[in-house]
């Protein structure tokens, strides 16, 4: 347990670390072999309900830790879609939320960046000096080697790069997965953050991710109740079996199967009357 707790404090990560005292300077965090003090003011910012705070942490000097509770954008192990403000010789900067701008040197630029635009950035140690800079080759700090998500899980993704394959996503802030095009059923962009749900893990580990509930029932349940809402809210909605289905993918995010499959089983519950271009809401209103 001792090894464990040891590493718990590390360069560089946003970290919840249990309070182990409070003294005159402010709150003592972390364990026994490894602390770092955050003043009473700061603590302020954070949540201790639960005697732990949530602190960003960077090694400091002599090889003591300085911690804040105000989390930057994108830190070791997170990823963010930041902007590139400035240059510095080589060296991009952006903004992640705290002072000094964060640095992105030329060596951690999957392609040169460009002022004014928006990466996809994480934070690692510099490969000469270990200072923490940016890094936009997020692909390097993804790791499928060892997976801790399973088929069917529900996961958060971040979307970094567009292919004709589909979006290339990171999967809980740790894997890499990929939405196929055929799959993506609503407006999706890069930089977004959205909900998916692993639909299956390939032999090589590489990840099918899905942004509907995996299974016919699911599916159809989460459609019915977006169709619902709309319906109950304008009483009916101008769309039937006749509509196009690019139509219907900009109106509700949903391939027009699975509208008439959502459609069908409010239909089956009585909810809804079907006309030639319409369908009605007949059910009950709030």
């Amino acid at each position: 347990m001792v090894g464990i707790l040891a590493t718990m404090i590390k360069h560089g990560h946003i970290l919840d670390l249990p309070i182990l005292r409070r003294k005159p300077e402010g709150l003592v965090l972390g364990n026994e072999e490894e602390q770092v003090t955050i003043p009473l003011l700061e603590a302020r910012h954070g949540d201790v309900g639960d005697r732990r705070i949530r602190v960003y942490v960077e090694r400091g000097a002599n090889d003591g830790w300085t911690a804040t509770t105000r989390l930057p954008k994108v830190a070791v192990g997170r990823f963010a879609r930041l902007r590139v403000l400035d240059f510095d010789g080589s060296d991009a900067l952006v903004d992640h939320g705290v002072e000094p701008l964060l640095r992105i040197p030329e060596a951690e630029q999957h392609a040169p960046l460009e002022r004014g635009r928006w990466y996809t950035i994480t934070v690692a140690a510099d490969r000469r000096t270990g200072a923490l800079v940016g890094t936009s080759r997020v692909e390097e700090h993804l790791d499928n080697r060892v997976l801790r998500v399973e088929e069917g899980d529900k996961v958060d993704l971040l979307v970094f790069a567009r292919s004709p394959l589909g979006l290339s996503v990171i999967v809980n802030d740790r894997h890499q997965g990929l939405v196929h095009a055929s799959d993506v059923f609503r407006p999706v962009d890069v930089g977004d953050r959205v909900e998916g749900w692993v639909r299956r893990i390939r032999p090589d580990n590489k990840l099918d991710i899905v942004l509907q509930p995996i299974g016919y029932r699911s599916a159809v349940v989460d459609h019915s109740g977006r169709l619902e809402e709309r319906l109950r809210r304008n009483g009916s909605i101008p769309f039937s079996d006749r509509s196009a289905p690019e139509d219907i993918l900009d109106a509700f995010g949903m391939s027009k199967k699975a509208f008439k499959q959502a459609i069908g089983n409010l239909y089956k519950q009585r909810l809804v009357r079907i006309e030639d271009d319409r369908v009605v809401w007949i059910g009950p209103r709030r």
